[in-house]
């Protein structure tokens, strides 16, 4: 994917990891592993599950290239066994890897049914930039409580069915405002918001498999077509009929 956007984008997460490169501009990204700043030349990288945001530094036009790889790819790619790796920075200077991108899209742009050639740079760059800035995967000294790592579940599993905050805050026994207190501490953001950008991720999933958009908005449990487009472009930037083109 390669976008060019003066967009601030809401915090969310991805279901792959994601790998990219900032091509001009700068672009500026909180995530759960602190403040980043990210500037041509530099890669960016995004975890399965990792909350983020992005805004461009100086309120400039950035562009930028990602790749996204779903996590079982990448562990059939890199022979991972038990714990799942994480790339450990989203931000980095790594001019060899950089390259590296910059070829694969390239090859994209000139040869895009080339498979065995894209199956082979994907299986380089992900096997340089586990090897160079990939640890496993550990546990937080503090995890998530029970009750909040519930209600994320049940938002991850039926993200497309409504439910109410009074709802959630019984499944976790705990008030309103504590749940809200509780999962925004936890995840960084609301529990609709979240609920949201599942969503979106579900829409995706729908459309990149041929789902007509106007029944994967539905069925991804958004009002209407005009609602997840809204909620589409805000969170990744692009429509859902761009993204359409693209993955055809």
């Amino acid at each position: 994917m390669s976008l060019a956007s003066s967009r601030t984008f809401p915090r969310h997460s991805h279901d792959q990891y994601g790998i990219g490169f900032i091509v001009s501009g700068g672009h500026r990204s909180w995530s759960q592993a602190g403040r980043v700043n990210a500037l041509a030349g530099d890669i960016i990288t995004v975890n399965p599950g990792e909350m983020h945001d992005g805004a461009p530094i100086g309120g400039t036009h950035r562009a930028w290239h990602m790749l996204y790889f779903d996590p079982e790819l990448v562990r059939q790619n890199l022979g991972s066994q038990g714990s799942p790796a994480d790339l450990v920075s989203p931000a980095l200077h790594d001019l060899p890897l950089k390259h590296l991108m910059g070829q694969i899209f390239a090859l994209i742009k000139a040869f895009p049914r080339n498979q065995l050639a894209l199956e082979e740079y994907a299986c380089r760059l992900l096997s340089a930039a586990f090897s160079r800035h990939g640890s496993r995967r550990q546990e937080p000294l503090h995890g998530v409580p029970e009750s909040i790592a519930r209600i994320r579940q049940r938002l991850d599993d039926m993200p497309e069915q409504n439910i109410t905050l009074g709802e959630l805050a019984d499944m976790a026994g705990l008030s309103r405002f504590q749940l809200l207190r509780a999962f925004s501490r936890a995840h960084g953001t609301t529990p609709h918001a979240y609920q949201l950008q599942r969503r979106v991720l579900m829409a995706r999933r729908l459309i990149a498999k041929g789902q007509g958009l106007s029944q994967a908005a539905l069925e991804a449990g958004f009002f209407d077509q005009s609602h997840m487009s809204r909620a589409f472009s805000r969170q990744l930037g692009l429509t859902p009929g761009r993204y359409r083109r693209a993955c055809a």
